[in-house]
């Protein structure tokens, strides 16, 4: 009766020893520092907005003294040539160059960068909208410049000058302060200050060099005829 009494006590304490409520393991906060969704947009648009614009600019040189005088405009399918180049070279930034530079964005630590859905899953510099929309201002000066000094005798072409200088420059400054800043108080921003300017710089040159190198391989009068579309 003894031994029944100690083998029923001592399953007994088994099972309320299984039973017991175990103490539960901490799970990692998944880091999620807020931004403001609307810059994002804003410099997201911005972005798109200047890209377009030089891409589907025309060349706008003076004609040569022996044709028609004047200024000429003239589209030309050879920008795809520059524009996929660009487009290459920032899908290079966003993917292998920041994943190989490991510069977290504000407010998050490299183990941050585990957690796909947080605000921390990607890596912030150098700036993959501050390259692309400074690489679309960079492609137009260059365009902009050889088409003045080498094509039109330096004559000045303020369409050419608004239109691959200005305008395509203001909506830069505008996504870099989409990304680096926050006017509105959200905690965060995109992208710190030197990734905005890491992107801005690096993208500037090189569209500078794409855009320019282009145009100088590419006159801006059609080598045949008098259409305004060049194949």
């Amino acid at each position: 009766m003894r031994i029944r009494e100690i083998v029923v006590a001592g399953f007994l304490s088994i099972t309320a020893a299984m039973l017991a409520p175990r103490e539960a393991a901490a799970q990692p906060a998944v880091p999620s520092p807020e931004r403001d969704t609307t810059w994002g947009t804003v410099s997201n648009i911005t972005m798109m907005v200047g890209v377009a614009t030089v891409t589907l600019m025309p060349r706008i040189y003076y004609n040569d003294p022996e044709a028609t005088v004047g200024w000429k405009g003239r589209w030309h399918v050879a920008m795809l040539a520059p524009a996929m180049t660009m487009t290459a070279l920032t899908l290079m930034v966003d993917i292998p160059i920041r994943n190989a530079i490991k510069s977290t964005r504000p407010g998050c630590t490299i183990d941050g960068t585990m957690f796909p859905l947080s605000n921390c899953a990607s890596y912030g510099g150098p700036s993959t909208q501050a390259y692309a929309s400074w690489g679309a201002t960079g492609a137009g000066t260059g365009i902009f410049l050889v088409d003045t000094f080498k094509y039109s005798a330096k004559r000045f072409s303020v369409p050419s000058f608004l239109l691959n200088v200005i305008f395509p420059l203001s909506l830069s400054i505008v996504t870099s302060i989409g990304r680096g800043l926050d006017p509105s108080g959200t905690p965060m921003p995109y992208e710190s200050g030197g990734q905005v300017a890491a992107g801005a710089l690096t993208g500037f040159a090189s569209g500078l060099i794409v855009g320019g190198g282009y145009a100088l391989m590419a006159r801006p009068a059609c080598p045949y005829g008098n259409s305004i579309f060049c194949w």
